[in-house]
């Protein structure tokens, strides 16, 4: 009971750090009975990028339209004997437009989450639906964003930055709301998945994390043009393989596939 499961690209990694720790502790000070980890060969990985995980297009449709209720309902006072009448106030520091905001970029272009805590103001260009992330490694790329995720990001910027912006003077597109005592004023990774979860509970999709987003995006793009250069283009993979991936059927799709004849 309780037991967590792990995937096989976690346990190599676990695997590949503490070979890699045993080696320099072996060659600064050898263990007495040699290497321990000399003999365990990592397991190979294929690139799949469980593809499975992908937001359908239902539950993205019901995330953009909880997304949206997040403006009306989002950050409000769950007491209904204090509030039986009226509106029920809502949350000080609680920031509806830029929720929103970010759950139209996760969704709108595939971004991944730590990407949309480095996003600078700088980097967007709203007219051209640009947006220039840093990614993994330090490495910049430029994803397009759709007309409803640029909208929705200049609402945020009209609404709601511009009363930040003052308390924290950082270049963060997303700012923490100017009530947050501590920090830099930039978001964490960490306050974006508790964004995301939010709009999944309103929209009543479970087991879906921002990196589902991702790969909705990347079949989205798949099933619209049928280019795999297209993804790698959108999604910023280096290798072509990743992005073949997304032309791989789901076992949900594989099997309704086999069902109808």
């Amino acid at each position: 009971m309780g037991h967590r499961a792990w995937s096989d690209r976690t346990i190599r990694r676990i695997l590949a750090h503490l070979k890699t720790f045993a080696t320099w502790v072996h060659t600064h000070q050898p263990f007495p009975l040699g290497h321990p980890l000399a003999a365990i060969k990592l397991p190979a990985l294929g690139t799949g990028l469980e593809v499975d995980r992908a937001l359908t297009a239902a539950e993205r449709r019901r995330l953009l339209d909880a997304a949206d209720l997040l403006l009306t309902i989002g950050g409000r006072s769950k007491d209904r004997k204090r509030y039986r009448t009226g509106e029920r106030p809502r949350r000080t520091g609680y920031r509806p437009y830029r929720n929103r905001a970010i759950v139209y970029t996760l969704m709108e272009t595939g971004m991944r989450r730590a990407a949309v805590t480095r996003l600078d103001r700088a980097q967007v260009d709203l007219a051209g639906r640009r947006l220039m992330a840093v990614e993994k490694g330090g490495a910049t790329h430029t994803y397009q964003i759709s007309r409803e995720g640029a909208q929705a990001i200049a609402d945020y910027l009209v609404h709601e930055r511009m009363q930040d912006a003052a308390r924290w003077l950082a270049p963060a597109l997303f700012l923490a709301a100017a009530t947050v005592s501590h920090g830099t004023g930039r978001l964490t990774v960490r306050v974006i998945n508790t964004i995301w979860n939010a709009a999944c509970r309103v929209a009543q999709v479970q087991g879906r994390t921002p990196h589902s987003a991702r790969h909705a995006m990347g079949k989205h793009i798949i099933a619209k043009t049928g280019n795999i250069a297209a993804v790698q283009q959108q999604l910023g993979h280096r290798q072509a393989a990743y992005a073949m991936q997304y032309a791989r059927s789901t076992t949900t799709e594989l099997t309704r596939v086999l069902d109808d004849r």
